[in-house]
């Protein structure tokens, strides 16, 4: 058994689109419309799905957003040098809503990221 993927709706697809793609450097990897039910499915990650865990972004057409509730947490990335990736994160306009620095309590390095939504994304030394 494996983790397929992670599904978060998203009030506007293609500002989601472009936060996974080109600020979190992700892949569109499939899309799919399903007029007769008004929405759309678009799947991003770093690899191939029989691969690796992605993320499903689902988009109903007649929903602008969404109440998060406060039972979500966020989803974990590993990258190389969080300092460094932040920086990238800002320059492409993205939102660091905690700098990158040790995890309170211990020596593990994160920061935080926000997309369109509002869902957060932490980023760990990997």
């Amino acid at each position: 058994m494996r983790i397929l993927h992670t599904m978060l709706r998203v009030g506007n697809l293609e500002k989601s689109l472009h936060f996974y793609t080109e600020i979190m450097g992700m892949k569109l990897l499939r899309k799919e419309d399903f007029p007769e039910w008004k929405f759309t499915l678009a799947f991003v990650g770093y690899g191939d799905e029989s691969d690796t865990s992605v993320i499903e972004l689902t988009h109903n057409w007649d929903i602008e957003s969404y109440d998060l509730g406060n039972a979500y947490g966020h989803i974990a990335i590993g990258v190389e040098d969080v300092y460094k990736t932040c920086d990238k994160i800002k320059a492409a306009g993205g939102t660091v809503v905690r700098e990158a620095g040790p995890m309170q309590g211990g020596d593990l390095v994160l920061a935080f990221v926000e997309d369109p939504d509002g869902y957060k994304v932490e980023l760990l030394e990997d």
